[in-house]
């Protein structure tokens, strides 16, 4: 297995929280239920975007403050395209705009307050402000 980090982020009610990834074009990785034969709640799951994933559980509670605990940046390559798809899914905080350092970016929250940055590096950025990452 590659290296990785991958964010354990605790919510309110993790079946929605599927939902509400899946709409915006996370992918459904895997799940887990508490007494299934009974018609148990889902307490645990992984989604991914791309190379990258996040887990959920079960325990987290909602909050009315402006912004959580942890934001999750997301690289895409059209953000354009993102801010079309998430049209009416999410509450949007900053529309796509191009930054100091060298990004496209959209800002959204999602149904637990937490926010989701979609980036991509600037088409007229030369790169030599955009962040870079390491490659694996």
């Amino acid at each position: 297995m590659p290296r990785a980090v991958v964010p354990m982020i605790r919510v309110p009610d993790v079946a929605a929280t599927i939902a509400w990834y899946r709409a915006v074009g996370f992918e459904l990785v895997d799940t887990w239920t508490e007494a299934p034969e009974d018609g148990g709640e889902i307490t645990w799951a992984e989604l991914a975007f791309g190379q990258g994933s996040v887990m959920f559980s079960v325990g987290g509670e909602g909050s009315g403050a402006a912004r959580r605990e942890v934001d999750l940046y997301v690289y895409v390559d059209d953000v354009t395209d993102v801010a079309h798809r998430l049209n009416g899914h999410a509450e949007v905080l900053e529309d796509v705009h191009e930054t100091f350092y060298g990004m496209r970016e959209l800002v959204v929250r999602d149904l637990n307050g937490f926010w989701l940055t979609f980036a991509q590096h600037a088409p007229d950025s030369a790169g030599a402000n955009a962040v870079q990452r390491p490659v694996t």
